[in-house]
């Protein structure tokens, strides 16, 4: 019989890069990561926020943070700042997309608004996904580690009303996660790549959501009854990374308290 063999669960001494580090689930999961031993380069897009962020990680008692600010619709933005961390910390493993916002445009609205929804949605939380790992990639690669987590949503399992140019960024990062699983599944190192897709959560993009109406629609729709936080699913994230979760790959996992299971 084939002995058993431990696999790791620890992420200590780990360089992990999150965009949209300054709130909501970024910002937890950059907590997280520092908590677990992690070296974080926290990443958003104003440099004040990330200060912020930073140094709440440095009062909790970790040094090991570092923050950047980053717009993700910038493609040399997205490498300089990888690089630089990448430097900095001496390595890069982990990256997790996880840059977005919310612009509600239903297709039948406003033209001019509609596009500009789309433009700015899809170069946010689409197309900044591919350049962010292919910019990773090459330190990936010199560390023999690597781990891309592409945060989606529930919004891409299903659809909105007036919501269609953040369902389909979100329908694209499933099928972007699946492409490069495809793509990146003959690196000759330990290479996952994988997606978090997010429920009903409490951040800023759902605070201008009454507590009320927060109440009757987890009630209606979600069989656990309530909206997440973000240190579930920044747990969730950190399930993914791990050395030991080195068969996971290509998949996407809901965390959203039952939502996408429910039938009625």
């Amino acid at each position: 019989m084939t002995p058993y063999q431990p696999l790791s669960r620890s992420i200590k001494g780990k360089t992990a890069l999150v965009t949209g580090a300054a709130s909501g689930m970024g910002r937890a999961t950059a907590h997280l990561f520092a908590h677990e031993g992690a070296n974080v380069a926290v990443t958003d897009l104003k440099q004040e926020a990330v200060d912020k962020v930073v140094q709440e990680i440095r009062d909790a008692g970790f040094e090991n943070v570092r923050g950047w600010a980053l717009d993700v619709s910038d493609a040399a933005t997205i490498e300089r700042v990888i690089n630089e961390a990448a430097d900095h910390f001496g390595s890069l493993e982990i990256l997790v997309n996880n840059a977005g916002f919310a612009m509600m445009a239903p297709i039948n609205g406003d033209g001019d608004t509609y596009e500009k929804s789309w433009d700015a949605t899809l170069n946010v939380m689409l197309t900044s996904h591919q350049r962010a790992a292919r910019a990773a990639l090459p330190h990936m690669r010199k560390a023999g580690f690597g781990r891309i987590v592409n945060i989606a949503s529930t919004e891409g399992l299903g659809a909105t009303p007036g919501n269609s140019p953040y369902v389909a960024a979100k329908h694209g990062v499933i099928g972007l996660t699946r492409g490069m699983a495809v793509d990146l599944g003959r690196e000759e190192f330990d290479l996952t790549v994988n997606a978090v897709c997010p429920g009903p959560i409490h951040t800023g993009i759902t605070q201008g959501i009454s507590d009320e109406h927060k109440t009757i629609y987890a009630k209606r729709r979600v069989p656990l009854r309530r909206y997440g936080i973000p240190e579930e699913v920044a747990n969730v994230t950190l399930s993914v990374v791990l050395p030991a979760s080195s068969f996971l790959h290509g998949v996407h996992i809901p965390v959203d308290g039952g939502l996408t299971i429910k039938n009625a």
